[in-house]
Formats: structure tokens, sequence, C-alpha cells
């Protein structure tokens, strides 16, 4: 099977990303995994980060290495900055480098404004925010110094931050998380700015509804998924696949003119279909 062929028929095409080293973080569960996964897949070398859960990660890493490229698990906390700065070293020591960095990690701390804590605020802002901003100065900083090895990729590096639809739709009740991902945007087009004359590129993927342990109340009985697939114009909720291979694109040199996007993979749900019948 071609590689045009195997990305006509939704499957990440073999050795796409081959010779270069991911970090992928809270890549034991969810999103985080199908995308340490696919980039395996691609031909990527992989860490797999993860702050709980180790076994899940030794499983990812066990699929993983069995496209025949290198894998490990990594224990940090993204929010922890020493954590941060010794995971980068390491991987920089036993992997030589990086190229890719996908920061997926992120959590949910929900409540009603007048009852949401001090602690949930700055948790959720801690993780999905501060977290995204130390793992891609860490990587930065390795990108700047190796620069571009041109039989690798044609960038330095490549940053993907993780986002949400949520960066751009108000979600009453989760005000935090909100507010991390409108962040993360911001965030993300000014790195893009400043790292891009450096040949870095940086962008975002924003999910939709994604069936993934985070909103399994959202998708996982008959009438939850109903009402869910009234916000989603293509009729369907989303697979963590769905993000990975959007990972994989964004990562590889066939988007190398893309620079400090953010791709929408949701279905359509970013085109309020509230308002389809005149609003």
């Amino acid at each position: 099977m071609s590689v045009t062929q195997e990305a006509t028929q939704g499957v990440i095409p073999a050795q796409l990303l081959k010779g270069q080293k991911a970090l992928v973080t809270g890549g034991n569960s969810g999103i985080g995994r199908a995308t340490a996964i696919g980039l395996g897949r691609a031909g990527a070398d992989v860490v797999v980060n993860y702050v709980a859960g180790r076994e899940q990660a030794e499983q990812v890493v066990e699929e993983i290495s069995g496209f025949g490229v290198r894998a490990a698990a990594y224990e940090a906390d993204v929010s922890q900055e020493n954590q941060v700065v010794a995971m980068i070293e390491r991987m920089t020591q036993e992997f030589g480098t990086i190229d890719i960095l996908v920061a997926n990690a992120g959590l949910q701390r929900d409540a009603p404004l007048t009852e949401m804590t001090m602690a949930q605020w700055q948790k959720v802002l801690d993780v999905n925010l501060t977290g995204q901003f130390l793992c891609a100065r860490e990587a930065a900083k390795e990108f700047l110094r190796r620069g571009v090895v041109p039989e690798v990729s044609r960038a330095a590096g490549k940053i993907i931050c993780m986002s949400s639809v949520h960066q751009l739709i108000p979600w009453a009740g989760h005000v935090n998380y909100a507010a991390s991902k409108g962040g993360v945007q911001m965030m993300m087009e000014t790195l893009a700015q400043e790292l891009a004359p450096h040949r870095i590129r940086v962008n975002a993927i924003a999910p939709g509804a994604i069936r993934t342990p985070i909103n399994r109340s959202a998708w996982d009985t008959p009438n939850a998924e109903k009402d869910l697939l009234q916000l989603i114009p293509y009729g369907r909720v989303g697979d963590p696949e769905d993000i990975a291979r959007a990972a994989v694109g964004l990562a590889s040199d066939l988007m190398d003119y893309v620079v400090g996007a953010t791709l929408y993979v949701d279905g359509g749900m970013t085109l309020f279909p509230g308002f389809a019948t005149g609003g």
C-alpha cells in the first residue's frame, strides 16, 4: 500500500516521521495515547510522558515498540518546572535529541463559578497552560541548540499544543478549563511568531467531542450521545485516532509551511450548528 493509499484509507502512513524523536505529554491514555501510537506508527521514536498510570504508559510503549521504533515511558508532572527540565534533559541524553513535542497533558476540575475553589482554578491553569509553556520552553532550547538537520526534517523542531474548541466556544461551568484553552491559543500564536525565524513550527490542534475517559459521561449512553450529536454537524463523535492523524500531519514536512495555525478537529462543532436554521 502506498503512502497516498494509506492516507486516503485513514491509516497513518508508515515512515512519514522516520528518524525523528517525539515527546507526547499525557501519553498514557485518551488522545495522548492515540497520538503517541500514531507517531510511532509513522516511524518516530516516542517518549510517553505520564504523571499517574505507569502500567498504562508501559502498555503504550510496548505497542509503539512493535512498529520497530524506540519508545520509553517517563514520569513527570508537567506543571512542575524541575520535573519538565529533567524530563527533556533525560530525553536528549537517552534519545539524542527531540524533534517533535505534542503538549497534550490536560485535565478538568469542573464547578459553577460561585462554587469553584482556588485550588480547582489553579490546578487546571497549572497543568493545561503552564505545563504547555514549560514543555515548549525546554523543547525550544534543544531545537535552537541543534538547528535544522535536513535529512531528518525541514524544520528545526515542531511543537503541537493540544487546545480545545473551548478556546473559541464559551463553556459555562468550566471557566477554568475554557480560560486555560484560550490562553493556549494566544501562547501558541506568540510562540509561533517568536520561533518561526528559527525554523521552529508551532501549531495547535483543537479537538471537539472525542471519545476519551475525560468526557465519558457525554457519550457513553445512547441518550447522552444523541444530545451531543446535536452539537456536531458531521453526525459522529470523534475518535482519538482522528486527533492522532492530525498530529502526525502537523508534525511532518507535508505541513512545513503551516505556522501558528489551530486545526479544529471537531466534526464542525465550531460552525455553531444552532444557527443552521436561522438562529
